[in-house]
């Protein structure tokens, strides 16, 4: 009860006492049974100069015995001086290329040495010396596993924020490429950094960016999604309004077209916005091929996006309430192979899908070497096994086949689960209503898609509103001579009204 008494918290910063003694007490009960904290004394005839205090793992444990204690034992042993030290005495000790900052209160050091550095406590001083001897592990740069490409760059973020950093500065090495650095989360307080080249970002974007930044309270931000459901505009839409990328290449891109990365710590995910619907369908590859190829993949992509949506429901409206548009033999042949299913055709293709998303999700959880083996598997036995048994007709298993290789053509990861998602309503409502349906359906989700407007920018420009000088990068790649690479179409739009977000 006497030392909750002696360190109790106040309204005002609690400041460092002279007294060393004091100092250690008071760090050792704020790291109580904190075993990675580590207390390094430097004692010299039986009486204790110093305390070095750092955390085991975050610092370079080596550079801190050969530049910091072994000088300050050498030092005080030289010395006559049994009193305080100077500041500028004590940092005389210390070789130049040392990071030494001065700090005077309790819970800066505290923070400080919970994010690697080393404290330095003397005898006689209210102020304490902090090293930046910050080492700690992470992975090596590798290649992009979520994006993959045929011909581009090879290195991808990783945890590291000041590694994503540089990976940014190699790329624009120019002092227009703004990084303002903020702190979110009450016990994590994670690092984030917001991205911008000044001069072609508009500015009322960036602010609107820091203001929903500033009102995320949370106790923790463990990765970037965290932060993505705290600033999109429309919680409730199936399609992302904020996009993730892990390469360098992708964000600055979106930097050069005037848009605000998000750099999360410990995260190698990083967000951009605003995001449109064609920017999800835009692939690395459009841009590293020639023109004609890039141009002839996009048109292939967009087909395969819209069958993943369309091609069950219409399969089930055609079957079920259509059978006229249909071929004569084409009629038969499904006729045929549905004999004796007992299931009408949008139950099937809803059982059918079910299996098909379980075998995606069982192939993802399970370890690497025998995820896919098993997916693959899982589909050949259970596909063949529903045929043979009667269960299924063997032209839905075909159907929902070709849906699941469209559903795998998304760029953008979260844009095909949008799709896959909608698939499943969109299935209900034309077995229930037929082609009415999937038109129906397909009114009120283009009229959802064109009044979303992430940070005041139109989810489907340049086409809703129609903007002809930005439509060189839409359906078709233009040549690059014909493109304006360093034109923001943000600004060309002329969007920049920050409506009020739907929660």
């Amino acid at each position: 009860m006497e030392q909750q008494t002696r360190f109790s918290k106040s309204e005002e910063p609690e400041m460092l006492s002279s007294d060393l003694a004091f100092n250690i007490e008071r760090m050792q009960l704020e790291f109580l049974n904190c075993s990675d904290v580590l207390y390094r004394h430097c004692s010299i005839g039986g009486i204790n100069r110093a305390t070095l205090i750092h955390v085991d793992g975050m610092c370079n444990v080596q550079a801190v015995d050969e530049f910091v204690l072994q000088p300050l034992i050498e030092h005080f042993r030289s010395s006559s001086r049994v009193d305080e030290v100077r500041e500028v005495e004590l940092k005389e000790v210390f070789i130049p290329s040392i990071k030494i900052s001065i700090v005077y209160e309790t819970q800066k050091v505290i923070k400080a040495i919970l994010r690697g550095e080393t404290a330095i406590f003397t005898e006689g001083n209210a102020f304490v010396m902090l090293a930046d001897l910050v080492k700690m592990e992470q992975r090596s740069i590798e290649e992009a596993t979520s994006e993959k490409v045929v011909r581009g760059p090879r290195d991808a973020f990783i945890e590291s924020l000041r590694t994503n950093t540089s990976l940014l500065r190699r790329r624009i090495r120019s002092s227009k490429l703004k990084l303002e650095c903020m702190t979110l989360g009450r016990l994590t307080e994670t690092e984030i950094v917001i991205g911008y080249m000044e001069g072609i970002v508009k500015e009322e974007l960036v602010k609107e960016v820091r203001k929903r930044l500033q009102t995320i309270e949370l106790d923790g931000i463990i990765h970037s999604s965290n932060i993505e459901e705290y600033i999109e505009d429309n919680m409730f839409s199936p399609f992302p309004q904020v996009q993730n990328t892990e390469r360098p290449d992708v964000a600055v891109s979106s930097l050069l077209e005037g848009k605000v990365i998000i750099i999360t710590d410990n995260t190698p995910f990083v967000l951009v916005l605003p995001m449109t619907y064609w920017s999800g369908l835009q692939a690395v590859d459009d841009y590293t091929d020639r023109f004609i190829y890039a141009t002839f993949v996009r048109w292939i992509r967009y087909t395969f996006v819209h069958v993943s949506l369309l091609l069950p429901s219409l399969y089930v409206a055609l079957t079920t309430y259509h059978l006229q548009v249909i071929p004569t033999p084409l009629v038969v042949s499904i006729a045929s192979a549905r004999e004796g299913v007992p299931l009408p055709a949008v139950i099937e293709a809803l059982i059918m899908e079910f299996i098909f998303e379980g075998l995606r999700e069982a192939g993802i959880r399970l370890p690497q070497q025998v995820g896919p083996a098993v997916s693959i598997a899982g589909a050949l036995v259970i596909g063949q096994a529903v045929v043979a048994a009667g269960i299924i007709s063997t032209p839905m298993v075909i159907i929902v086949s070709l849906t699941g290789i469209a559903s795998f053509a998304f760029p953008v990861y979260n844009l095909g689960t949008a799709y896959r998602m909608l698939r499943f309503p969109l299935l209900l409502v034309s077995g229930v209503l037929g082609f009415y349906g999937i038109v129906l359906f397909l009114i009120v989700l283009s009229v959802h898609m064109v009044t979303l407007e992430p940070f005041g920018v139109p989810y489907m420009s340049p086409y809703a509103p129609m903007t002809i000088r930005n439509l060189n990068d839409v359906l078709v790649r233009a040549p690059k001579s014909k493109m304006r690479w360093l034109q923001p179409w943000l600004a060309q739009s002329g969007a920049a009204r920050f409506p009020k977000r739907k929660k």
